[in-house]
């Protein structure tokens, strides 16, 4: 079994790399460093305005009327947002990302809290695009529907395997498809708009179609509709704090670079989310998450423009969903390159297991990578594979982190304000600190809404995720740090044991038996017993009288169990040993028999166990470990016996007369 894991992971994953490989350097230019990290912007281009529709769509075609105005105040949160981080990149240009910021600023509490809230984003990021991009091809392959969440598992299945064996997309190919996704919405809006300027009718499919009854609707409950509305519209604002983690991607002066491209993404998909809404608003196109009579109501909102544009033209409808999915697995698997190493940091800073922090086999993190996919498919599989189903979820994961980063950012200017004289400095803080306020103030309404007002669609989910990694990571981190503390070195010279007793385990004289007293005798102890439990008085005598036959100068005690027992007289007489003497060590040899391939001049011999037989073997040895591991000063030697091996054991020159 261990031989057939060892292949498939061979298989999987790939040969290993030495720790000296030399891996591609992640340096470039802005011509190359905007359009690859632009994905994860740019991609959210691909559902978030179709978030505004659906939720609106519950009041009826009406509420339509309020598309527009929810996107401009999508767009002003927008612009605030990606201003405020232009002034943070630039503010730490050594990247780091919203954890480091809020950490730096706040304090550890504030940053596992963070931490927790990026975890939930990442994986979010992953079961989102991949669900979107299923959707995507859906429109093109109206049979993918009723399997569109196993499609989107192995989606992720296809990228976490692509990662493990530690290959990286080509900048110039995620270049390519990002621009594609442009050109295509570009050329869409285009087109849509030049059409309806034009004179001419544009019409999507779902226009005609009635979503509900527009009079149940008071105006209190339209504004708290149009609330939501706008809070799952604010979708489009994820992936712009990725840039904050990339910072050193660019090329030096790296802050400078960094906030340029800040600002040419976030224009770009400022640009296309207003289009799209006013093009949905201007040919009629609706979305509902119910089901309807149709099955256009099915399609992405992107797939309906496209059709109403370009009079459903395969030559239009297949490059622009194409390269809409592309751009999403993109977006996913940017998450699949990010998580794992922000996973690492966490790891580092005792948040997460140890595990997190060591590369694979291929220099990958491949434990990160493994996590993220398999709570990613998770999610997909639990909510049907619907990205519409887990937006709330992977809104609040962005929305508290952004909040908590830009609150930081007004506590940093706060205290560069403290220390720095320059007027000019001083102005540049001071409108720094405002724009970092108003973005924290817009997040943290953004969250609000999600979590109070639109609770029934799962963000009180997100609350208890979030809340409970932040508890998880708080008792890894005291574990941690109580670990540390109790095995650091105290100061002087350290106590070295008094004496060393050697008690090795001997049911019956043979050749492990053998071993055991070799290599206890190699150990040099003060003293050294061999130690059998008497259960059955003729084989107690039996093995007295080979002992003595054999001259062994090594003494055989031998311990009375009236209850047929093993493992409790042999730990009442190892703690027996202890109790004299507290400062000495018992170290006690315990044989083990291998199941396996034995090796017999130089020949293998195969067949003969199976492991399977793994069950007939050491359970007695188990437990007495099982048992002796919580004694302190006891140390515990298994002695390994490869069943099927002929090699004699060492020679026992003070063990014999």
């Amino acid at each position: 079994m261990t031989r057939s894991l060892s292949v498939f992971k061979r298989l999987l994953v790939g040969e290993p790399f030495a720790s000296g490989h030399r891996r591609p350097s992640l340096v470039l230019s802005k011509r190359y460093a905007i359009p690859l990290l632009a994905v994860n912007p740019i991609s959210s281009v691909a559902y978030a305005p179709e978030q505004v529709f659906l939720v609106l769509g519950a009041a009826g075609t009406a509420a339509y009327a309020f598309s527009i105005w929810t996107g401009v105040a999508v767009a002003a949160v927008m612009v605030v947002v990606i201003a405020s981080y232009r002034y943070t990149v630039q503010a730490y240009p050594g990247g780091g990302g919203d954890y480091r910021i809020v950490a730096a600023n706040f304090g550890p509490r504030a940053g596992r809290l963070a931490a927790a809230a990026l975890v939930l984003d990442y994986i979010l990021t992953v079961a989102v695009s991949t669900a979107a991009a299923v959707a995507a091809l859906d429109a093109l392959w109206p049979a993918l529907h009723p399997w569109r969440e196993w499609i989107a598992v192995a989606a992720i299945a296809v990228l976490a395997a692509y990662n493990l064996r530690g290959l990286r997309v080509s900048g110039r190919f995620a270049a390519g498809v990002t621009l594609a996704f442009v050109a295509g919405m570009a050329a869409l809006l285009a087109v849509g708009f030049a059409r309806i300027g034009g004179g001419e009718d544009l019409a999507a499919a779902s226009a005609g179609y009635e979503t509900a009854e527009t009079s149940e609707w008071t105006a209190a409950a339209l504004l708290v509709l149009c609330a939501r509305a706008f809070a799952a519209g604010s979708v489009a604002l994820t992936g712009i704090e990725t840039f904050t983690t990339r910072v050193r991607f660019f090329r030096p002066p790296r802050g400078r670079n960094a906030a340029a491209a800040i600002t040419a993404v976030g224009g770009a998909t400022l640009a296309l989310f207003i289009g799209i809404v006013v093009l949905a608003k201007l040919t009629g196109a609706q979305s509902s998450a119910e089901p309807g009579p149709a099955d256009y109501l099915a399609h992405p909102l992107i797939a309906q423009l496209t059709d109403a544009v370009f009079g459903a033209s395969p030559a239009a409808l297949w490059p622009i969903m194409l390269a809409t999915a592309g751009v999403l697995l993109l977006a996913a698997n940017t998450a699949f390159v990010g998580f794992p190493q922000l996973a690492s940091i966490f790891a580092g800073d005792s948040l997460l297991p140890r595990q997190l922090h060591k590369r694979g086999d291929r220099l990958v993190y491949s434990n990160g990578i493994l996590i993220l996919a398999v709570a990613a498919a998770f999610l997909v599989l639990l909510f049907g594979g619907g990205a519409h189903d887990l937006m709330d979820l992977y809104i609040v994961g962005v929305f508290l982190s952004m909040a908590l980063a830009h609150a930081a950012m007004v506590r940093h200017w706060r205290g560069v304000l403290d220390v720095e004289r320059d007027p000019a400095r001083r102005r540049r803080a001071h409108r720094a600190r405002a724009t970092a306020l108003a973005a924290a103030a817009a997040c943290a309404a953004v969250l609000a809404i999600v979590v109070l007002a639109d609770h029934r669609r799962g963000g009180w989910i997100a609350v208890l995720v979030i809340g409970g990694c932040y508890l998880l990571m708080l008792f890894i981190s005291r574990h941690y740090t109580a670990v540390r503390e109790e095995i650091e070195l105290p100061p002087g010279k350290p106590r070295l044991p008094a004496r060393s007793h050697a008690v090795v385990l001997a049911s019956s004289v043979n050749l492990p038996l053998m071993r055991m007293l070799a290599y206890a005798s190699a150990a040099r102890p003060d003293t050294i017993t061999a130690l059998t439990v008497n259960v059955d008085a003729a084989a107690s005598r039996q093995l007295l009288a080979e002992w003595d036959r054999r001259g062994f100068t090594v003494p055989l005690t031998v311990v009375d169990s009236p209850y047929r027992e093993i493992t409790g007289p042999i730990v009442d007489y190892v703690k027996e040993r202890r109790r004299g003497a507290p400062r000495d060590v018992v170290t006690v040899y315990l044989p083990e028999f291998v199941v396996g391939q034995g090796r017999q001049k130089g020949r293998v011999r195969r067949g003969y166990f199976n492991w399977t037989t793994n069950l007939l073997h050491n359970q007695t040895t188990k437990a007495i470990r099982r048992q002796l591991k919580y004694e302190a000063g006891v140390m515990i030697c298994i002695v390994p016996w490869i069943l099927g091996e002929s090699t004699e054991p060492p020679p026992l020159r003070r063990v014999h007369r």
